[in-house]
Formats: structure tokens, sequence, C-alpha cells
């Protein structure tokens, strides 16, 4: 985990569309690096989770494929 924020571009979920708070991620940084940082998007000077690319990747999927719900 880290907190290092400053220098990212943060992209919030589709999901936050509704008006509720949800999450950001810096797709730059997941490109350049193989690392996707992932953070609260009404805490955004808060932690930072970074993930493998591909965990993130599988999990996104299972999301939309709501293979997750219930879990």
């Amino acid at each position: 985990m880290t907190t290092e924020t400053t220098t990212q571009q943060w992209v919030k979920s589709s999901y936050s569309d509704n008006g509720g708070s949800c999450v950001e991620w810096a797709p730059g940084t997941a490109s350049a690096t193989g690392i996707v940082p992932v953070r609260d998007s009404k805490n955004t000077a808060g932690p930072v989770l970074a993930f493998p690319a591909a965990a993130f990747s599988s999990f996104v999927a299972g999301v939309k494929s709501d293979r997750l719900k219930g879990v």
C-alpha cells in the first residue's frame, strides 16, 4: 500500500456516475508498470492499493459478469 498519488492521472469508475462514491484507478500507471493503483474516490489523499494488472483484470471481468455477486 502506498500514498504516492501526485503524479498519476486518476479515472473514476463508471459505476460512480449515479452520484455515489466509488473507486478510481490510474490507467497510465497500469500501462507503464503492470501494477494497477486503486483508491477511494471520496478520500483521494488516502491510501492507494496496488494490484497486478492480471489480477485486476480478472476482478473487473468477474464484476462485469456478475460472477462475484453474493461472494
